[in-house]
């Protein structure tokens, strides 16, 4: 019986040869044939060669993350037959190059699978030459599966309009040798099949797409980076809108540079934001410092990637919680946001300028590669109640009833009125120097206890404000899940296959990770029967926040830090034993295998 609208596709081929474009092709088609979308890449940091694939699940249903299983692999070249062929599900297929790369189930030591030779590199020399395997090979796909070439014949003449109709053509051409050549070849149907259901009207966007778009909603009117993967796309995105939406993008020398502009913009009353990774941010911690001095509103996107130093450039991690917690010296409150999928970038991303004016502070937005440069079909994004809040920025008639201004007012929420340069009678000195309420330099004892007391009165005050985590699932369970950022759509993924087996789970999202929710995490551990945190890092991070915050030990934590996110698999077997057997305290996940300590 065929597998209908369930489906696990895999491009790859050499870098630099339009894998990562052939895949978002394919997800496009299946979210207008009215299906979900899931994609998701992986890419060596190099602009060619190496090794690039992208993985594509297509749901009727929900679709929240990449699976390890592949129904259908397309391989550009022999090295992608060797690296995946295990991934490949019984019934499968694999779609190659027969006269380039020649295999057999033999060599691969599969008879489970099916095989679809074309020659690939011949046939694309018909319509426009190498560059057009990949499209004839989307094409085979969809004779494969059955479903609409119309479909993505239309997402060929959006994607390639600009550059002319012989373009268009050319792809459209290469499009139909590929699905002909399957259908005049490969009689036996296929077990996997896609059907068209209603169009949704859904959009197919990135975590860092979707957080530019919020930073443009949000009134953003300046941002400065220095590229950085996985970060780069945030600006880069913003950098296509900025004549339509009014803003400034500056790539600056260096990441120190980008935070000192942003701080300058703040100070002058744009909203402001950088975007960057750990190596980055790493530079801009004394910029970060003059910030939370200077109580200068900014947001600030830390992309997070595996390693010290350069680390692995193009992967993901969640290895940064403790750093930004604590980054730049002495203290000084923060606020700290971490998105965990498409739509909740979006609106945090509001949320985050809202409450870096409110509070006069730095806001982080904590993210990843996986969340950042993963694709999810969305809905549009709704735009009633969205709200904008400047906070105490004055307008000049307030500032005129102000007969002595103090830009550093001690005040009961720790948040003082701010005046922008150029104000009459809003003259005031910010400097990087501990400042009395005018801003003029101090080292007198009281001073300093009393602007620590008023930042952090700061962080009091918007923990009051912050929403509480939500908690879903059931309200008994048998294990209790404590996470945050990208893990979520694999962890929703892992409790609905769960779900099906009987296990009774509960999943407590983090989103708000300073100030930290204590009062709520508190209720829910006086529910929970065993608790388990799911993290992207080695030590369970946030974990070690409960404890240090709460005094409570998480019971047990399933940590997987190889620099590749988590798939479903992975969190239901761990939680399948959680549930039903004694584990060991940590359990460790990565290459496929499963390490006890």
């Amino acid at each position: 019986m065929a597998i209908i609208n369930n489906l696990t596709w895999k491009i790859g081929g050499e870098a630099g040869h339009g894998i990562l474009n052939a895949g978002m092709m394919f997800a496009k088609t299946a979210m207008r044939g009215g299906l979900n979308a899931f994609a998701s890449a992986e890419y060596p940091s190099l602009i060619r060669g190496g090794h690039n694939h992208l993985d594509v699940r297509i749901s009727e249903g929900p679709a929240t993350s990449h699976l390890r299983a592949v129904n259908v692999l397309v391989a550009l070249n022999k090295d992608t037959i060797t690296r995946h062929k295990d991934k490949v599900t019984p019934n499968g297929g694999i779609i190659f190059d027969g006269e380039k790369d020649p295999t057999t189930l033999e060599e691969l030591g599969r008879n489970d699978i099916r095989l679809f030779p074309i020659p690939l590199d011949t046939l694309a020399k018909d319509c426009g030459g190498k560059i057009m395997r990949n499209t004839i090979a989307i094409g085979a796909t969809m004779a494969l599966v059955d479903f609409d070439l119309e479909l993505f014949n239309g997402v060929l003449k959006s994607n390639f309009s600009k550059k002319g109709g012989e373009i268009v053509e050319q792809n459209i051409k290469a499009t139909k040798i590929g699905y002909d050549y399957i259908k005049n070849t490969f009689k036996e149907p296929f077990d996997f099949k896609l059907e068209k259901r209603g169009a949704k009207g859904h959009i197919l966007l990135s975590g860092n797409e979707a957080i530019a778009i919020g930073a443009i909603r949000a009134g953003c009117r300046f941002i400065s980076s220095y590229p950085m993967t996985p970060a780069s796309s945030v600006m880069m995105t913003l950098a296509k809108y900025e004549n339509d939406c009014n803003v400034v993008v500056k790539q600056t020398e260096d990441e120190i540079a980008a935070l000192n502009m942003a701080i300058g913009a703040g100070f002058t009353g744009a909203r402001a934001m950088v975007a960057t990774s750990g190596g980055g941010f790493s530079l801009m911690v004394e910029a970060l410092g003059l910030a939370l001095q200077t109580e200068t509103p900014v947001v600030i996107v830390e992309a997070q990637r595996p390693g010290p130093a350069t680390g692995m450039a193009t992967h993901s991690s969640q290895g940064d919680l403790r750093f930004v917690q604590y980054a730049s010296t002495d203290e000084a409150p923060r606020i700290i946001i971490a998105p965990g999928d498409v739509n909740e970038c979006f609106y945090h991303t509001i949320d985050a300028f809202n409450l870096a004016e409110k509070y006069q502070m730095p806001v982080f937005i904590l993210t990843d590669k996986y969340l950042g440069e993963s694709y999810l079909s969305v809905p549009p994004f709704k735009q009633d109640g969205i709200k904008i809040d400047r906070g105490k920025l004055l307008s000049q008639k307030e500032l005129d009833r102000i007969k002595d201004y103090k830009r550093y007012t001690l005040t009961k929420d720790g948040v003082s009125p701010r005046a922008l340069p150029g104000m009459k009678g809003g003259r005031h000195v910010a400097t990087s120097y501990e400042h009395d309420e005018e801003g003029f330099e101090s080292e007198e004892e009281e001073i300093k206890i009393a602007m620590s007391h008023k930042r952090f009165r700061k962080l009091e005050m918007a923990a009051k404000e912050i929403p509480d985590p939500e908690l879903m699932g059931d309200s008994d369970a048998a294990v209790t899940i404590l996470a945050w950022g990208s893990t979520k759509g694999p962890i929703m993924d892992a409790m609905r296959q769960l779900k099906k087996e009987g296990i009774t789970l509960n999943y407590l999202q983090v989103i708000y990770l300073s100030p930290f929710p204590v009062k709520k995490v508190k209720q829910v551990f006086q529910k929970a029967n065993k608790t388990v945190a799911i993290e992207n890092n080695q030590s369970g991070q946030m974990a070690d926040m409960i404890r240090e915050c709460m005094g409570k030990k998480v019971d047990h934590r399933v940590l997987k830090y190889d620099g590749r996110p988590f798939f479903p698999h992975e969190i239901v077997d761990a939680l399948r034993r959680i549930a039903k057997e004694k584990t060991p305290e940590v359990l460790r996940y990565g290459h496929g295998s499963r390490i006890e300590h």
